[in-house]
């Protein structure tokens, strides 16, 4: 499936009805009272989150949104039958804006959490609403209230307390298979990962949701690669872990490059927890391993060294991120 994380749409609430004018036409009452009807009130159209979702690919085909107008007052002081509200469904993790003036109107981080984006116009009032002690045969009537309409943006932000990032081919997506159940593609190339994963962390009493981003290269800020588009789906997490190939020639220089990019997106991503994860160890031999390690902690970050690929260090750096879990750090 296609991911999606920006959308427009144009969500149009219900009119209300239109009053209804009529009078009682009973047997032995020939000038029977006024008993025209109100109309009923128009539709909501209304943002709903749902966990299920896991993109805004929908949006991509359908952008107009109507609900349903209230009907027109009856006889008899009846009233109009309301219009039905309209549902949108939406991912845990949109942010919805007012597309012309940018505010933010909610952002949907709960399953079922709901907003009225467009509210439905009121009803009309019928004839029997203006008669008075010197108007006992009113005709008037008024006309249902158009409902809101809204150009909305749609702005999908995945809900992660981990986020793992790290340069094209480091191992990113098979790190993300070990650590939780998920199966992204996996390849020995750059640019295998064209869209954010997710997988689950943890067991039955603990569940942490870890999001994988694309690769990101020097002069990602610039517009280069892909990695820089979809940062922001690591925007809300607690954690990152920053992957590294261990077999680069210098990844001391993969290290600088990644934190560089990162914080040209944003000085936010250096202040998040982070764990710097050596991959890849399986191709290394001890000492060329050593080397790097210490080449890496030399940078004063905590290190934790890893083979994706067969499982080695993995029960470490489980221990160690369901430790750091949460807070902020300084860089």
């Amino acid at each position: 499936m296609k991911f999606v994380d920006e959308a427009s749409l144009y969500a149009k609430a219900g009119d209300g009805g239109r009053g209804h004018v009529s009078f009682r036409r009973e047997k032995y009452v020939p000038k029977g009272g006024p008993d025209g009807g109100d109309g009923g009130k128009g539709g909501d159209v209304i943002i709903v989150g749902k966990r299920s979702l896991a993109s805004l690919l929908d949006f991509r085909y359908k952008r107009h949104y109507k609900a349903e107008n209230g009907r027109l007052g009856g006889g008899r002081n009846k009233t109009g039958r309301n219009g039905t509200d309209l549902y949108i469904y939406v991912p845990l993790g949109t942010i919805v804006r007012d597309e012309r003036s940018q505010d933010i109107l909610v952002d949907i981080i709960e399953e079922e959490q709901r907003w009225v984006v467009a509210h439905g116009g009121a009803g009309g009032q019928g004839n029997a609403r203006f008669v008075s002690s010197v108007h006992r045969a009113p005709r008037e009537f008024t006309e249902g209230i158009r409902g809101e309409e809204r150009y909305l943006r749609l702005e999908l932000k995945l809900l992660a307390e981990i986020g793992i990032v790290g340069l094209p081919n480091s191992g990113k997506s098979t790190l993300l298979s070990r650590l939780t159940n998920a199966k992204p593609e996996v390849g020995s190339y750059p640019f295998t990962t064209l869209s954010p994963g997710l997988g689950v962390f943890g067991d039955d009493e603990e569940r942490v949701v870890i999001a994988d981003i694309p690769g990101i290269i020097k002069g990602a800020s610039e517009g280069k690669g892909l990695g820089l588009t979809f940062l922001k789906h690591v925007e809300r997490t607690n954690v990152l872990l920053w992957v590294v190939d261990a077999s680069s020639s210098s990844v001391s220089d993969d290290y600088l490059t990644l934190r560089n990019e990162l914080a040209l997106h944003s000085e936010k991503m250096l202040r998040k927890q982070r764990i710097l994860v050596l991959n890849k160890i399986d191709l290394l031999a001890a000492s060329d391993l050593a080397r790097k390690e210490k080449a890496l902690k030399a940078l004063e970050e905590e290190v934790v060294s890893v083979s994706a690929l067969n499982g080695l260090g993995i029960d470490e750096l489980k221990a160690v991120v369901s430790k750091r879990k949460g807070g902020q750090r300084v860089a």
